[in-house]
């Protein structure tokens, strides 16, 4: 018998994601990392291992308010599936660039595993990627962003 019920984890999954948006949306990563318990264990692949709330917090405020990762503005979930009986949701989770309005959409996949606490709350989370396609995705976008800039310099006659 499973200790949770499917609604109560999406419930939390979906405050997880409303609070990744708005962390991207605004450089505050507090609601995001207030989805953890206090003694929760993020693992980022090529990060390493962050153990504790005010840790987590920590750590994504400095990440992701650093250049060019602070250009991420939205991070939506392609698919996910629950595991009641564990109480782990697996997803896949898009790094999305901000949008440079060239029509094109710059993004990277990560696999996020998270495990389910109760009360609302997440206990770990472990984030994987490939680091070489993320750096490929941000490379174009970067020289998407430097082309569109140079048009828009030599329209104004810079």
């Amino acid at each position: 018998m499973a200790r949770w019920k499917r609604k109560e984890i999406e419930k939390a999954f979906d405050k997880f994601q409303a609070a990744a948006l708005k962390g991207a949306q605004t450089s505050d990563w507090s609601d995001w990392s207030n989805c953890f318990t206090e003694d929760a264990t993020y693992f980022e692949h090529n990060y390493g291992r962050y153990w504790g709330r005010q840790r987590i917090h920590d750590w994504i405020t400095d990440t992701m308010n650093q250049w060019p990762a602070s250009s991420m503005t939205a991070f939506p979930v392609r698919w996910y599936s629950i595991d009641v009986e564990k109480g782990w949701v697996f997803a896949e989770v898009m790094n999305r660039m901000e949008d440079l309005g060239d029509g094109k959409i710059y993004e990277e996949p990560n696999i996020t595993i998270l495990h389910y606490a109760g009360n609302g709350l997440f206990k770990y989370e472990e984030d994987a990627y490939n680091p070489h396609n993320m750096g490929v995705m941000i490379g174009q976008w970067l020289a998407a962003r430097e082309a569109l800039e140079k048009t828009a310099d030599k329209a104004s006659g810079d």
